[in-house]
């Protein structure tokens, strides 16, 4: 199956069989224990009053008994395993679950009841079902969900069996794992930076340029080996040593996304992650190297690199993110770009600058030079006003925040998204398109 941008998004999700040992756990019923205290009673009495006819009263529940033990009683395992048929489904996608069973007995009564994770939406089907079910015949039940964004696992299949009688029971969980990631929506988004960098990569975007490229980049001195036609004559004469020009290629540029979840974002955090998301997408298919920052309580750095492996890696993570209370976003990101930050990358910062500690992180990128794009999706643009005085305190909030991204242009284009709008159009009013 084909996901988005023609990259095969969904994988088979086939698990092994998990086994519940009905012998192991077989326990005798309360109606067993009263049967056994019969057959002590009857005997007892018929000695004491020396009624001996009485003893064949016994023989009722002797009957029953044995036959419960010879034909009911189980005598082997239980295989039971689950069928979901990808592992990565888009959030608010349906999907259907199934779970087989195959006793290695015959059974009338067995209870087959999958333990749901709490991250997922019963739609319809039940996800509990009794099967009457022959030795190696196999029963199934199914049931379809809806996924939430997120790392969803099953982990139990609970499995209850009772013998015809009541006098056997059996009631244990088979650990039958299975993993599902509810991805991120993705957006038809554009490009709202320039490809233009140092970098070769793999894309759909060749380089129109090869060899040592025409754009000047810089003066530097002469080293052996270098051709003579790049020597700087000017720039040899005025500082009297030999010096040539360095040239840059118009090739890949590596992109940094660098997203805030802070706690401030909690009303628009999902939009937020699936611009991310979006943009991640646009890169890769652009064959853009890029990198991940996740600034949560401990920050998450996937080094920059390209490919749909790197790819489904980082939605991986994009997909467990939640909103976080303690965030250090400005000393994560001023502690990255010494370190790790490729130099002369595009960052990609995803924040509502809501709070100073966003700010001061968009200033440290700035001042470190580099070019950075915001997406900063308007928390307030998700709240209706209800009455008049509402509207008014909406305009005056609309008011407050559009002087706040002035004061900000100065760092990097900042897309203010109204989250009403699609994202694509909120680019191009942001960057004249």
């Amino acid at each position: 199956m084909q996901g988005l941008g023609g990259i095969p998004y969904m994988l088979p999700q086939l698990e092994r069989p998990g086994e519940v040992k009905p012998p192991e756990k077989v326990s005798p019923t309360g109606k067993l224990v009263l049967f056994i205290i019969a057959l002590w009673i009857v005997p007892t009495t018929a000695i004491l009053f020396l009624r001996w006819g009485s003893l064949y009263l016994i023989l009722p529940y002797v009957t029953m008994l044995s036959v419960s033990y010879v034909l009911f009683k189980p005598r082997g395992d239980v295989k039971v395993w689950r069928i979901v048929q990808h592992n990565r489904f888009l959030e608010g996608q349906e999907f259907e679950v199934e779970v087989h069973v195959k006793p290695e007995f015959s059974v009338d009564h067995l209870l087959v009841e999958d333990v749901v994770p709490p991250g997922l939406e019963l739609i319809s089907g039940s996800p509990s079902r009794v099967f009457s079910l022959r030795a190696g015949e196999e029963g199934a039940l199914k049931y379809r969900v809806r996924i939430r964004r997120g790392v969803h696992t099953f982990e139990k299949t609970r499995i209850a069996y009772r013998d015809p009688f009541g006098f056997f029971s059996s009631d244990g969980l088979a650990e039958v794992y299975t993993e599902v990631i509810g991805v991120p929506i993705l957006y038809d988004v554009q490009t709202p930076y320039s490809t233009r960098g140092t970098k070769i990569t793999i894309g759909p975007l060749p380089s129109p340029l090869v060899g040592e490229g025409l754009e000047f980049h810089a003066v530097r001195e002469y080293q052996p080996g270098d051709p003579l036609k790049i020597i700087n004559w000017k720039a040899t004469a005025r500082t009297g040593r030999v010096m040539a020009n360095e040239f840059e290629s118009e090739r890949k540029v590596d992109v940094v996304f660098v997203v805030d979840a802070s706690l401030s974002s909690g009303a628009v955090f999902d939009h937020l992650i699936r611009a991310a998301a979006s943009l991640m997408l646009n890169a890769l298919n652009d064959g853009t190297s890029f990198g991940l920052l996740l600034s949560e309580e401990i920050p998450l750095w996937v080094r920059v690199d390209y490919g749909k492996r790197h790819f489904f890696k980082c939605i991986d993570f994009l997909s467990t993110a939640r909103p976080d209370k303690s965030n250090m976003i400005a000393y994560q990101v001023e502690h990255l770009v010494r370190r790790a930050f490729p130099p002369r990358a595009q960052v990609l910062y995803f924040s509502t600058l809501t709070t100073p500690e966003s700010r001061r992180a968009l200033e440290v990128l700035a001042d470190h030079g580099y070019r950075v794009v915001v997406i900063s999706p308007d928390p307030n643009s998700v709240y209706k006003p209800k009455d008049e005085a509402e509207r008014l305190a909406m305009r005056l909030v609309r008011v407050k925040r559009k002087a706040l991204i002035r004061s900000l242009a100065g760092y990097g284009v900042i897309v203010d998204w109204d989250v009403g709008k699609p994202l694509k159009v909120a680019i191009a009013e942001a960057i004249g398109r």
